[in-house]
Formats: structure tokens, C-alpha cells, sequence
């Protein structure tokens, strides 16, 4: 139950799914048709989808790098939040849009896994939402080179323990992007059964 009681609403957070962020991305197509049919679900189901964009330098406002995959069409309605750090809270409106919107509990997918969704998620937590990361609509790029583990690495350790993340008043929970249910249920969420010191 998140602790904001007042806001019983669920958001779609879809976090730098942007041209020059996913180009090299582990297993990219597949995970923005994961974020595509999310999306489409999500404004099927009249739940708010927000969109992330790293803007800074690297990803210059307006450029192709900083523009979303052509595969995501964000709708003209749908606020579009700004950032320069990981956390998609830090030094943006994102707080001020999801309290607009009545939303305690949001839904993470993008990218990178290791990057700014872990920081999105943790940010989002200790702000008091409840938090579900979708295990198969985030993704990294290949950064063994400077000591990372593989991406598919990567990917699985953060949904493996995101689903053991707790702290009072509030959730945090896994589910594949078939089963997330978007409009604020916890049916079909979890960890699996699976516990940090049995997991293969």
C-alpha cells in the first residue's frame, strides 16, 4: 500500500527509451515491442503513461539521440519529463505530474537497467510509491569492458532483488509485462517464489 493513500492511481513510467540510449542495447527490439505493447495496454486501460528523456550534453534536446525509438509514438497529451541525473525525480517536475495525476504506485520500464532505471526505482521508493518493474521491457547495454557483468546478467540481478526491496508503507514488486496489471492490482506480481539465496 503505498503511502500516499490519497492517490490511488497507477502510472506508466517509460524511461529513456530514446534513439542514441538504445542503440546498442541488449536484445533492443524486443524489449521496445515489450514498451510498445505496454504502452498501447496502458492507453487502452486509460492508465497515464510518462514519458523520461535524458536531456543533457550527450542527448541534446531536439536531436536524434535525444529523440524516442520510432517504434513509441508519445501522445500529445502525455507529459513528457526532462532529466540530467538517473533518477527520473531528481531536479524535475516528475513528483508534481504524478501528484496531478492522484498516482501513488508507478510502473518502470526503459532503459538502462543499471542506470537510470535502478535509480528511477529506488527514487520512486523512498518517495513513498509503491513500484513494479516490468522484468522484460528494461535493458542495458554491454559494459563488460569496464568491469560490468554481461547485460542478461544485469538484467536478471536487478529483478531478482527489486522484488525483495521493502520498507513500510509501500511495495515493491516484479511482473513480465503480461502480467503487470496496470490499473493498481497486485494479481499476477511477485517474485515468483523465489528467494535470494535459492535462486539458480
Amino acid at each position: 500500500m503505498t503511502t500516499w493513500p490519497d492517490r490511488p492511481h497507477t502510472a506508466l513510467l517509460v524511461v529513456d527509451v530514446q534513439n542514441g540510449v538504445v542503440v546498442e542495447a541488449h536484445d533492443r527490439d524486443a524489449v521496445v515491442g515489450k514498451v510498445a505493447a505496454l504502452v498501447a495496454r496502458a492507453r487502452h486501460e486509460q492508465v497515464p503513461v510518462v514519458w523520461v528523456q535524458q536531456t543533457d550534453d550527450e542527448f541534446p534536446r531536439g536531436s536524434d539521440t535525444w529523440g524516442v525509438v520510432p517504434e513509441l509514438d508519445p501522445a500529445d497529451h502525455e507529459p513528457r519529463i526532462e532529466k540530467e541525473h538517473g533518477d527520473s525525480f531528481e531536479a524535475t517536475e516528475l513528483a508534481e505530474v504524478l501528484a496531478g495525476l492522484g498516482v501513488g504506485r508507478v510502473v518502470v520500464a526503459g532503459a538502462q537497467t543499471d542506470a537510470c532505471i535502478r535509480a528511477t526505482l529506488h527514487g520512486a521508493f523512498v518517495r513513498g510509491y509503491d513500484t513494479v518493474l516490468v522484468t522484460d521491457a528494461h535493458t542495458t547495454e554491454d559494459l563488460t569492458a569496464y568491469g560490468a557483468p554481461p547485460p542478461p546478467q544485469v538484467i536478471a540481478h536487478t529483478n531478482l532483488y527489486w522484488g525483495f526491496q521493502s520498507g513500510p508503507g509501500r511495495t515493491a514488486t516484479t511482473a513480465t509485462a503480461a502480467e503487470v496489471d496496470l490499473t493498481g492490482a497486485r494479481a499476477g506480481e511477485g517474485t515468483g517464489g523465489l528467494r535470494p539465496w535459492s535462486a539458480q
